[in-house]
């Protein structure tokens, strides 16, 4: 079991360092950033725990769900992209108006 919480937890905070590194610009500060990784990692070996019952206690399986529930909650604090602006303010998929 503890070692099941400390994998997840460095898998969370590698996975958050290296999407820090990869998109700094598109994340809020970097002290949310970690803290998020590691605590959605957190929740996702327990979840996986919680779904995988009490006879399934297999460390592969819940160091895969923690990284994928961390995967998730930190694409959660990704913005939009400032680069490129559209010239129309156009919804898509609209028509234009007749008048």
């Amino acid at each position: 079991m503890l070692l099941e919480v400390l994998g997840s937890a460095l898998l969370g905070l590698a996975l958050a360092g290296a999407a820090l590194r990869a998109l700094a610009q598109r994340l809020p500060s970097p002290r949310m950033v970690l803290v998020s990784g590691v605590l959605g990692a957190l929740f996702g070996a327990w979840l996986t725990q919680f779904a995988l019952g009490p006879g399934h206690n297999t460390l592969f399986a819940t160091l895969v769900g923690s990284v994928l529930v961390s995967a998730v909650v930190l694409s959660l604090l990704l913005r939009p992209s400032t680069g490129r602006r559209r010239s129309s303010r156009r919804a898509p998929f609209s028509l234009p108006s007749q008048g």
